[in-house]
């Protein structure tokens, strides 16, 4: 029976340990410099900042410290004004709100500053805990406040009375804050106080108080972000639970700057078994647990006085250390049992807190691992299902890419290469006979990289036997010893191999293999893990090919590890494949060769005879209304009859609604024709616009007065007209009103008659009127060049409509065209210049049926825009590649054509938007395509390549490759190209020396634009309306615009998180962030955040891109006939280069066209 008291006893004290005890609170008491609030109900000091806090958006130099268990960040109000009437009007963090007491000189409020190293390491291990994905964490200030012993308002006296203590720690960075609350579960006895009579719950929470509203004119209420509910068991669980990983530890971002968005909770909600069991000490048996008012009130048993109580733990109390680790007198139970623990049985060690212990460092640990103690420091170690060094961890079975030599290769790999978390050194020294040829290898595995992929570097050193073209080689099946210690693995073997010569021949030769894998294990663990010190490696069913069309050996085999004792292991037929499992069935694999049969889903029959399952016929309803199910083995498939089809939902059929061309139809709201145009967009969709001459936005359009200085001729006077202007020479001079001569006698042109006999039925007065460059309203009028002669492109802008003309002025048929898409006229009996890029419009609203696309891991989802508006709730997976990591995404807006590129086997493909079969354009030759970039008015595509160090192009189906830059970069990412003016723009990322560039299209004029200050320019987006490049810096956290010609830059907003992609649209600019897992968009006039999208399924974002219904208006110098190229046309600013692909043939020729 004594035993099992001792058990029992035992028990209850490691239960205890699981929550936090106050010694590990942060060190208070007046010995530590803290100053002590005024005894009393609600007493208030002011506590001067040496350090700036930040609050939701504000910024401030003072607090309060308040004994209701919270400190504001302006004077308080009176309790009556707050306490049962949350929220505030005043800025409050609340860690434990209610009508709290310290007047009995039992309880005490202490309170102080701190920057010792030590307490800023303490409070950086606690928020790394809570948010294990930032990396930059570093304290430069903290505030500590601890509630000691402090009873609630109205239950002093001796005896009877319940006391908490609590504390609220607010470490502060160079741009944010974070509040730190900690709850000692043994010293958490009540969770309500009593207010205007009525016993309430106390609060816990951040609360923003008052807040200007707009323009100043009165406050409105801020935030209230409220931790704790109306419930008992949210109070309990402030002690019992937690978001840091440690029970009674809650980690908050609470503010940043210059950009805020919500308080932030911590993000680790479970606790392991280690942290539970070893990672605080034992506390005193004489410690209550926690319990709640209402329970404590049941018994009428008075506290028993305390006489004597164990030695505390570790060295002995000074008086100020005693007065600070209260203990409170436990209440008897009502049933009370006595425990008795014999000294001498009971071994107790000094404690002394170690900071090398899972408490402090468990957030260097994997998510997918537990963290460990031992007597001198702690180790990371795997969970069931994993495997890694505990830093690392991969799951069981899951396909590993490798990065070796700079080539990506996807291969199963075994439990050597992860078991030291990918970071080991293997050594292999291979002899083969009988020639006696020497191989060294030495491989340096360095981890997992920020794509989750093995990075390895190989050194090869010696020479193998030459095998002749044309042989093939067998290798025999073969076992190897593998020998196993803390740091080391080592093994031996020798192997044979056969070699089948062309003439028929056969030769067997054998090698000798050595290897040594070195790699740093736990240095604490005294025991080693369960892997035995011997294993056999039995290998055979080797396969072994060359594939010569991509260039790579691909190999396969059966390994089988075991006992060196136990011969060949035991053969599963599930492994071996002599199951006679039908083809449609699973084979599962039960204790030594016993097995099972199970059909897969959507077949039926005993596993070893399936047969398919009609779902068509068993359900007919299976697929709905006005569908059709198509039986397919083992599934069905739904398609819609003729005039139905799929909803958002993906199943439901609904009538399909057929597009309406209002423009057409006269239904639309357009101004009149006149000044305005209507442009259908498809889909019954429309937009509005002015036309030349008239400003608004297409529904109401207003005449501009074009009469500007400088618009006519000096010697001519200017008449502002509907729509348009005319200029006319002062008497005396002769000409177009542009052009102003003193008189002349020449004789006028064709033209020129012709335009003043249109100008003398237009005008209704007198003098001759001299229109350029848009007509008179309802008049055409011709337009003449300076000679007079017919300029060979003439528009009507009463009817909407342009066309090209001969040189008397015939307008030649076929021609006629939208002004939105002129037709490219040539000059009369002269060889056809090629035409420059079109300027840009002054007023270019937005398209309707524009989209966000956005990469994420192997799926490509997008957005709707509604303007500068993202409809969060119509956003949708486009792509699904499961198992892939899609990284950058572009689009065509002329065949309406998504373009991506994947790493894990690098490729560039497209899709069209609206669905169908993908297409891999590229797919040889990459190794970490990051950057796409299209460049649709010349059909060429360009990307970068981080791994190959360089810049490609080449047409849009992935032909005609060419290399323009393999020089002077490191980690190039992202690419943009500018059609319109022939420009090229990317980033490298490099950290030893990030970059922005600047070349032609074709790789002429190679600049760097920008290289001080930049950080991780990850980013990168020109917009073509403001003709400004801007970037979003993973590094300096900030995003910046410059203008590329003037070499103006301008700084938008810092502060941000991790951006990876960017892009430009309207108002907006929206980008990737990798730690908020979401879409942002800021407004890149003032920088501000406006919108934010968080996807269903949150990882890692990735590439971001825009679609277009319609493409810009614009052209450049390879838009019509290639520019004449023979393959690659590449524009540059003022010509266009023609140029060869690298596997260039005897047709093509290059040449260079200036303009």
């Amino acid at each position: 029976i004594m035993a099992l008291l001792r058990s029992v006893g035992l028990l209850a004290l490691l239960v205890s340990v699981r929550c936090l005890n106050r010694e590990q609170l942060f060190d208070y008491g007046t010995r530590f410099g803290d100053k002590i609030l005024d005894s009393g109900t609600d007493s208030v000091r002011e506590l001067e900042l040496e350090q700036t806090l930040f609050f939701f958006k504000g910024k401030f130099d003072k607090v309060y410290v308040n004994t209701n268990g919270f400190i504001s960040l302006t004077d308080p109000t009176d309790e009556s004004e707050y306490l049962g009437k949350m929220p505030a009007s005043f800025g409050m963090i609340a860690a434990f709100l209610g009508d709290l007491d310290t007047t009995d000189g039992a309880g005490y409020v202490y309170f102080r500053q701190d920057k010792s190293p030590d307490v800023l390491q303490r409070a950086a291990e606690h928020i790394g805990q809570a948010f294990p994905s930032d990396d930059e964490i570093e304290p430069t200030h903290a505030i500590i406040v601890t509630w000691e012993n402090v009873a609630p308002q109205g239950e002093r006296g001796t005896g009877g009375e319940y006391r908490n203590t609590f504390q609220l720690v607010v470490a502060n960075m160079e741009s944010a804050s974070y509040g730190i609350l900690l709850y000692p579960e043994e010293s958490m006895q009540f969770g309500s106080t009593l207010i205007d009579d009525e016993d309430q719950l106390v609060e816990v929470g951040f609360n923003e108080g008052k807040v200007p509203g707009w323009f100043g004119w009165a406050t409105t209420q801020g935030s209230y972000y409220r931790i704790s509910e109306d419930s008992e068991e949210s109070i309990n669980a402030l002690a019992q639970e937690t978001n840091s990983g440690r029970p009674g530890v809650w980690v908050y971002e609470i503010g940043t700057s210059p950009l805020f968005t919500s308080i932030t909770p911590g993000e680790v909600t479970e606790v392991t078994s280690e942290e539970t069991m070893v990672d605080s000490p034992v506390p005193e048996p004489s410690v209550p647990w926690i319990r709640h008012r209402e329970e404590l009130q049941t018994s009428e048993a008075p506290y028993e006085t305390l006489t004597t109580s164990p030695e505390p733990f570790g060295e002995s109390s000074t008086p100020d250390e005693l007065q600070h680790r209260y203990v409170q007198p436990q209440q008897r139970p009502q049933n009370p049992q006595v425990l008795i623990i014999d000294e001498d049985e009971l071994n107790v060690d000094v404690f002394s807190y170690n900071y090398e212990m899972c408490s402090s460092n468990k957030h260097k640990c994997s998510v997918f691992a537990d963290c460990r103690d031992y007597a001198d420091g702690f180790c990371c170690h795997c969970k069931p299902g994993y495997y890694g060094n505990g830093k690392d961890c991969v799951a069981e079975g899951e396909s590993q890419p490798l990065i070796y030599n700079n080539n990506n290769y996807s291969k199963w790999i075994t439990w050597v290469l992860v078991s030291a978390g990918g970071v080991f050194t293997r050594q292999v020294e291979v002899v083969f006979q009988p020639g006696n040829e020497r191989l060294s290898v030495r491989q340096e595995f360095g981890g997992i990289d920020e794509h989750d992929h093995l990075l390895i570097s190989t050194e090869l050193d010696g020479r193998i036997p030459e095998v002749p073209r044309g042989a093939t080689v067998q290798i025999e099946p073969y076992s190897e010893i593998y020998q196993h210690s803390s740091n080391l693995i080592t093994s031996s073997s020798r192997r044979d191999y056969i070699v089948s010569m062309p003439d028929g021949s056969v030769r067997t030769h054998s090698f000798l293999w050595t290897q040594n894998i070195k790699f740093q294990s736990c240095p604490h663990e005294e025991v080693l893990s369960a892997v035995p010190a011997s294993q056999q490696l039995s290998v055979d069913q080797i396969f072994v090919m060359y594939d010569s069309s991509n260039q790579l050996i691909r190999f396969a085999m059966s390994n089988k590890i075991g006992s060196i004792h136990s011969g060949i292991p035991e053969q599963n037929p599930c492994f071996t494949g002599r199951h006679g499992c039908d083809t449609n069935a699973v084979c599962r694999a039960a204790q030594g060769k016993d097995f099972t049969c199970e059909c897969a889903a959507g077949f039926t029959g005993d596993g070893r005879v399936c047969y398919d399952v009609d779902e068509c016929s068993e359900s007919p309803q299976i697929c709905g209304p006005y569908s059709i199910c198509s039986n397919q083995p083992g599934s069905f498939r739904c398609e819609c009859v003729e005039g139905f089809q799929f909803a958002g939902d993906g199943r439901t059929c609904v009538e399909t609604e057929r597009p309406v061309d209002h423009c057409q139809r006269g239904t639309h709201d357009c101004d009149a024709p006149e000044r305005s145009r209507c442009s259908y967009t498809g889909d019954s969709s429309y937009i509005c616009s002015c036309l030349p001459g008239f400003s608004g936005d297409g529904r109401a359009c207003q005449d501009i007065d074009e009469c500007q200085p400088g618009r006519c001729h000096s010697d001519a006077i200017c008449h502002n007209t509907q729509g348009s202007f005319t200029c006319q020479c002062r008497p005396g001079f002769h000409g177009d009103g542009f052009s102003c001569t003193p008189g002349s006698d020449r004789e006028q042109t064709a033209c020129e008659r012709h335009r003043e006999a249109a100008q003398a039925s237009s005008s209704s007065s007198a003098g001759f009127f001299f229109f350029r460059p848009r007509p008179a309203v309802g008049q055409y009028v011709p337009s003449c060049d300076a000679y007079g002669a017919y300029e060979p492109l003439q528009c009507h802008a009463s009817v909407a409509q342009c066309w090209c003309v001969d040189s008397s002025g015939q307008e030649l048929p076929g021609s006629r065209a939208q002004p939105s898409s002129r037709p490219m006229c040539l000059d009369h009996n002269v060889a056809p210049p090629l035409i420059g890029p079109t300027p840009r419009a002054d007023i270019s609203p937005l398209t309707p049926g524009a989209n966000l696309l956005f990469t994420q891991s192997g799926r490509i989802d997008h957005i709707p825009l509604d303007g500068n508006r993202m409809m969060q709730d119509e956003a949708k997976t486009v792509l699904h590649e499961p198992g892939k990591v899609v990284i950058a995404v572009a689009f065509d807006c002329v065949e309406q054509m998504i373009y991506w590129s994947e790493i894990t086997q690098p490729s560039i493909s497209r899709a069209k938007l609206q669905g169908g079969e993908t297409s891999v354009l590229v797919a040889k030759d990459l190794g970490s395509p990051e950057g796409i970039a299209i460049d649709h008015m010349s059909r060429n595509m360009y990307w970068t390549d981080s791994i190959l160090d360089r810049i490609e192009v080449s047409r849009l189906d992935g032909s005609q490759r060419r290399v323009l830059f393999d020089d002077d970069l490191i980690n190039p990412r992202p690419i943009i190209t500018d059609p319109a003016f022939g420009y090229l723009f990317w980033s490298d990322w490099n950290r030893d020396g990030p970059k922005i560039e600047r070349s032609g299209l074709d790789g002429s004029d190679r600049t760097v634009l920008v290289q001080e200050g930049l950080g991780l320019p990850n980013a990168l987006t020109f917009d073509p309306q403001s003709r400004r490049l801007c970037w979003a810096d993973a590094g300096t956290r900030q995003v910046e615009c410059i203008d590329p010609f003037s070499r103006l830059r301008r700084k938008l907003t810092e502060g941000i998180q991790y951006p990876f992609a960017i892009v430009s649209y309207g108002r907006n600019l929206y980008y990737t962030d990798w730690r908020r897992e979401a879409v942002v968009a800021m407004d890149r006039h003032d920088g501000m955040e406006v919108e934010e999208f968080l996807p269903q399924r949150r990882s890692r974002t990735y590439g971001i891109a825009i679609t277009y219904p319609q493409c810009p208006a614009g052209v450049n110098y390879c838009s019509r006939d290639n520019g004449g190229c023979s393959h690659l046309c590449l524009p540059r600013p003022g010509g266009f280069t023609c140029r060869c692909p690298d596997a260039r043939d005897g047709s093509c020729v290059e040449q260079d066209e200036n303009f």
